[in-house]
């Protein structure tokens, strides 16, 4: 007899697609229609990110930016768990401070991070950053990761060490310190701090906040039981340009996507 699970998540029965990954990322007509799908994916974020364990109090943000006004962005609110951000929870901060959509305050550290990432880096729509357990103890050794899996190929030569910790990000400064060392690269390790990922959507960053958290795990397991062998430099290059792409990065968040909202359909209000 099989045991029932009342507390299963829902099946999510894919959808038929002619063919998948489609050519281009998904594109939107208006404005107003991207700003949802940066804020839904956004929300979607959060729901994930705690399911992850990635939560700790009040530690953690990832913002999006807006597709209108590029000065500002989307960013969750200070005290709220993540397991219960929705859309219309977000705020909408400017390059000041200033919190134009939203009524609790935001993370002071998130924002001079973020409004450092998103003024210097046009490029970028997405920064993620928490305080994860795996990323924060692979960030005490102040290594890069290595190449050990086809996964951890995604940083290879694209990431940099955020060397020394100096406190909390509190300061513009600091916050230009960091963007300077972050360069072009997806994945900054904050030596004693954690991970920062970013992208040029919202699911490529998130997808490589997720991915590099889950190398530092494994290499964190490998190194704890012997020697790892990493792949050599020419192949990881390779590899990296195979699986570390920007739009492979957003494709690898859908099935995410699909099963959170199933799961959890209210963070869409």
């Amino acid at each position: 007899m099989t045991l029932a699970q009342p507390f299963a998540d829902p099946v999510v029965q894919p959808r038929p697609r002619k063919f998948w990954p489609p050519a281009d990322p998904v594109s939107h007509d208006s404005v107003e229609a991207e700003r949802l799908h940066r804020k839904q994916r956004l929300a979607a974020t959060f729901r994930l990110f705690g399911r992850y364990g990635f939560d700790q109090g009040l530690a953690g943000h990832v913002t999006a930016r807006d597709p209108e006004h590029p000065d500002r962005f989307w960013i969750n609110p200070l005290g709220q768990h993540f397991r219960s951000i929705r859309v219309s929870d977000l705020h909408l901060v400017d390059g000041d401070g200033t919190i134009l959509e939203g009524d609790r305050a935001i993370n002071q550290a998130g924002f001079t991070i973020h409004s450092a990432i998103h003024r210097a880096r046009p490029d970028v729509v997405a920064a993620a950053h928490t305080h994860s357990t795996y990323g924060k103890a692979w960030s005490t050794l102040g290594r890069p990761l290595d190449p050990l899996s086809q996964d951890a190929a995604a940083f290879h030569e694209d990431q940099v060490i955020f060397d020394p910790y100096s406190g909390v990000v509190l300061t513009e400064g600091e916050g230009r310190r960091l963007v300077e060392a972050l360069g072009d690269r997806k994945l900054a390790i904050l030596k004693n701090h954690g991970l920062l990922t970013v992208g040029p959507t919202v699911e490529a960053a998130v997808w490589w906040y997720i991915t590099a958290d889950n190398a530092a795990h494994t290499q964190l397991l490998a190194e704890a039981a012997g020697t790892p062998q990493p792949i050599d430099d020419a192949t990881a290059r390779l590899t990296r340009s195979q699986v570390g792409t920007h739009q492979g990065g957003a494709y690898n968040f859908h099935p995410l996507w699909e099963w959170i909202v199933a799961a959890e359909p209210d963070l869409l209000d």
